[in-house]
């Protein structure tokens, strides 16, 4: 088998099991439940709750474009606002089909319209993705910090038979990590020795300058001009997120009483949903944001599965929606545009 067929197979494989994995996980959240009633929700629901929250998702999306712009613009590329924000929609519509697969088309749309290094593009990515990382953890202690009673009794829940085992088999741990550790050092060292043989080979400058080009996007942080404006849009980025989940729990009678803290709580945690590596996060999403309305504030099953589904269907709509417009703008309408970098 060609290698270039084998890995297409492999891919179409994962794919494949983690979608199968999304259905599974979607039909544990609804089983249960009371179709009649979900769609007497969906029905009945305040969709202009539901319409406000898609119009922030909107607005946090383009400090989103704003923030990427900065990074891009340290590297002495230019951008214009409209160009990143449809690259960004175009990566979220990509997310929708193939998990993690935005990162690379948003990249990839944007260098090939502005005539910007993709590994350059890649690298300022990565650092957007560990200041989300940050705030996502400060959200968490947040979270906990405001509900420790209902947020610790969940947590250890889920997380006291892991920790069992671990602490069980501490010498296990423990070996395992020592021989990680060396694996890590042998390599380090195999390589170093090697490093004029692995230089021969021809994809050497190839791997080489794409890495260059991660750590120059990577490092694109420590050269704005203006940190506290990079930093005040990630902040805008996760207070229009939180917004984005507050308002959808007034649609519905159920939900309505939660507060914005409950709605960081859904974020915070709904959150893994939306990153596990299923398409769209189908299943996960809706499996771990039911979970949360039930066994942290006894929401009843039925509005709980309400909620996920109308939610997770709005988002994904819009992210369809836009993304397929920014697409085709991008593709067609600029295509005779001259790049910003000539």
């Amino acid at each position: 088998m060609k290698p270039q067929l084998k890995k297409r197979l492999i891919t179409s494989i994962e794919y494949l099991f983690f979608l199968g994995l999304g259905i599974a996980l979607l039909w544990l959240s609804f089983h249960k439940l009371e179709y009649s009633e979900i769609k007497n929700d969906i029905l009945n629901a305040d969709y202009h709750w539901l319409f406000i929250a898609l119009f922030f998702a909107i607005v946090s999306h383009i400090f989103r474009a704003l923030r990427w712009n900065m990074l891009i613009n340290s590297m002495g590329y230019k951008t214009k606002l409209s160009t990143t924000f449809f690259a960004v929609m175009i990566g979220y519509l990509a997310n929708t089909a193939v998990p993690r697969m935005g990162e690379f088309m948003r990249c990839g749309v944007l260098s090939k319209k502005e005539k910007i290094p993709f590994n350059s593009l890649f690298g300022t990515v990565i650092s957007e993705r560990f200041f989300d990382l940050v705030m996502l953890a400060i959200i968490m202690f947040l979270v906990i910090a405001f509900q420790i009673d209902l947020v610790g009794a969940y947590v250890t829940d889920i997380l006291e038979p892991v920790l069992g085992s671990v602490f069980s088999n501490i010498y296990s741990i423990l070996l395992l990590f020592a021989a990680v550790i060396v694996l890590i050092g042998i390599t380090i060292w195999f390589i170093w020795r090697s490093r004029e043989w692995i230089k021969s080979f021809r994809f050497y400058n190839k791997v080489r300058g794409f890495i260059d080009g991660l750590l120059l996007g990577i490092k694109t942080i420590m050269k704005l001009k203006n940190k506290w404006l990079f930093f005040t849009y990630t902040l805008l980025i996760w207070f229009f997120y939180a917004i984005m989940v507050y308002m959808p729990v007034l649609m519905l009678q159920d939900t309505s009483h939660l507060t914005f803290i409950d709605a960081l709580t859904i974020l915070a945690i709904g959150s893994l949903g939306i990153v596990a590596p299923v398409p769209g996060g189908i299943g996960a999403y809706h499996f771990i944001v039911k979970s949360i309305l039930v066994e942290l504030y006894s929401i009843e099953g039925n509005a709980a599965g309400s909620f996920a589904a109308i939610t997770h269907a709005g988002q994904t709509l819009l992210n369809v929606i836009v993304g397929s417009l920014s697409y085709f703008y991008m593709m067609i309408f600029t295509k005779q545009q001259k790049p910003s970098n000539e």
